[in-house]
């Protein structure tokens, strides 16, 4: 067997019945005739006892007879089944498991600390039992493993100044992320009955020893965006003003006074502080 077979066992309720019935038959029959021979009712009604098994909503049973195994219980409700089988419970029901914060090195080589939410529950009883050792563990043990691969895969975050042209980073591409990783979950906790249901990044930092730096890094490039920004705009506003003032006539400079309006319009438009005028009282040649 290699595979999980669902087992039918019998009415519990029934067999419950039957160990009332002949518990108290053998022991009113032994009080009324004082036959001992009656006990032997006795004994066969705690025999019958140990086979009933109570199967509640999302659990089941696999069941076992000397080290061979006879299926697994499914149903709810109360069920009868030979006194011999063992009977190891399973839960069929979603969990979920946080990962603990591991420092792992992304695409570029950087330490960064990463930990995942993993939602999963157990599909095929039979290879949760006998595939692995402790199934528990094994999704432990894999999830860690996964996170780990996936961090080699993909870069933290997409840098300009290295040249690299990254569609998809850990930080700002969370959904292709998760399914990465939800499939690479798929692929190693198959082989122990697993289903997952959701798998996604809990936490996602540099590592303390870089993280000081990154910022700076990531600072510094928002700063030099928009730098760039400002003086692409400047560079528009102050061809629109002598465009303007050409048009109009308003004044007729020549190359050096052109020039010098362009300096000052661009430091104006440019600067990290307002500007403080200076009003020319005299000519503009002076």
């Amino acid at each position: 067997m290699t595979q999980e077979k669902l087992s039918k066992p019998f009415n519990g309720y029934v067999m419950l019945f039957a160990f009332l019935i002949l518990l108290i038959g053998s022991v009113i029959a032994i009080l009324t005739t004082g036959n001992p021979i009656m006990a032997l009712g006795v004994l066969i009604a705690f025999f019958i006892l140990p086979g009933l098994i109570l199967v509640n909503p999302n659990e089941s049973r696999v069941l076992l007879l000397f080290g061979d195994y006879k299926g697994t219980v499914k149903q709810n409700g109360l069920f009868w089944v030979n006194p011999f089988y063992t009977k190891k419970k399973i839960s069929l029901r979603a969990r979920n498991f946080d990962s603990e914060r591991l420092k792992v090195n992304d695409k570029l080589g950087n330490p960064v600390m990463i930990s995942t939410i993993l939602v999963w529950r157990v599909m095929d009883t039979f290879k949760a039992s006998f595939d692995v050792d402790n199934f528990e563990n094994f999704v432990v043990v894999q999830t860690d493993a996964a996170v780990r691969k996936l961090a080699s895969l993909y870069p933290y975050d997409n840098f300009a100044d290295e040249g690299l042209d990254e569609d998809i980073t850990l930080r700002s591409s969370v959904n292709e992320v998760s399914d990465a990783l939800e499939k690479e979950l798929e692929e190693r906790l198959n082989i122990a009955g697993i289903e997952v249901l959701e798998a996604r990044i809990g936490y996602l930092a540099y590592a303390n020893e870089i993280a000081s730096a990154m910022l700076k890094r990531q600072q510094a490039t928002a700063i030099v965006a928009a730098r760039h920004k400002i003086v692409e705009g400047a560079v528009s506003m102050v061809e629109m003003a002598l465009d303007e003032l050409s048009r109009k006539q308003v004044v007729d400079l020549d190359g050096e006074r052109r020039a010098a309006m362009v300096s000052n319009l661009m430091v104006v438009l440019c600067g990290d502080k307002d500007a403080t005028p200076v009003v020319n009282a005299g000519t503009l040649n002076h």
